[in-house]
């Protein structure tokens, strides 16, 4: 194909379309992408393959066993459970819970920083400054702190995650609804009479999602390693469920004479938390209009 031919294919394609084109010319985001899809599949998919009851099942004739030995691929654990179902099935946690972190804090930020970025004055210093509090305090702290002040549990741990998460999504989607709130479109449906949370969740939040997109794809990231972080520190997800830091916990005492416990919950938190990364800055890029074709 000629340049001239290519960049007339470019031209016609849509705006969804260049953003897929772009994206898939990124080696190492289309390789995070393929890599996050399999986990998610095996881990949604773990009951077809492996019996539940291997996650709790004990056995202390076969504890500390190595990867490879008895038919346990990755080894078994201090009380002899067997270390791939526990991955497997805390890797359910660990990124289903980091989507549902990240979710509810998208709509918790969405709503408020539409609302500020489109009404300004008080209603976006009120907005403001209610995020800027949350935000002063490190994001790890105040998760501790909600999770104390709620009790351990997943469900505690997904709230107080969400409330640490929510003020960054809100200060992105306000600066995107800022330079749109004055754009013909805008003053067009005000024309028309078209009510205010009809201009700011139809027409306005739509257009700005770009930035938002990005930032919450990197947040999971962040978020999962959250996650495994207080399961390690033993206020997230209680033993015996599995959960990738919690497994760490639980092991931390033999990590030094059977490192296989330590490697594998931290080689699944590592390479999840870095194709992640990848996927969020082909994103960046593909959605980046100043992007070379």
């Amino acid at each position: 194909m000629s340049k001239k031919d290519r960049k007339k294919s470019l031209s016609n394609r849509s705006q969804l379309g260049m953003i897929a084109f772009r994206f898939s010319k990124n080696k190492l985001a289309m390789l995070g992408l393929i890599v996050i899809a399999v986990l998610m599949i095996v881990c949604i998919s773990a009951p077809l393959f492996i019996d539940y009851t291997l996650v709790y099942k004990q056995s202390m004739a076969v504890r500390l066993k190595g990867p490879g030995t008895e038919g346990h691929i990755l080894g078994t654990d201090q009380f002899g459970r067997d270390l791939l179902a526990r991955i497997i099935y805390g890797g359910r946690i660990s990124l289903l819970a980091g989507l549902a972190v990240v979710g509810m804090a998208l709509v918790v930020g969405v709503i408020l920083g539409g609302c500020a970025g489109y009404f300004g004055g008080k209603v976006d210093n009120v907005i403001m400054r209610i995020c800027d509090v949350f935000m002063a305090v490190p994001r790890m702290l105040l998760s501790m702190a909600v999770v104390a002040a709620l009790g351990q549990g997943t469900f505690n741990m997904l709230i107080a995650l969400t409330v640490a998460a929510f003020p960054g999504f809100a200060r992105t989607v306000r600066a995107s609804i800022m330079t749109l709130r004055n754009q013909e479109y805008v003053e067009a449906a005000k024309c028309c009479g078209t009510s205010s949370s009809r201009i700011i969740f139809k027409h306005v939040v739509p257009n700005g999602l770009g930035p938002v997109i990005v930032s919450a794809t990197l947040q999971l990231g962040g978020t999962i390693l959250a996650i495994a972080s207080l399961g390690f520190l033993g206020i997230g997800v209680s033993s015996p469920t599995p959960e990738w830091g919690t497994i760490l916990s639980e092991n931390r005492t033999n990590i030094r004479y059977y490192p296989y416990l330590g490697f594998v919950p931290g080689f699944f938190i590592a390479i999840s938390v870095m194709c992640l990364n990848f996927v969020g800055d082909g994103l960046r890029d593909a959605l980046d209009p100043r992007t070379k074709n």
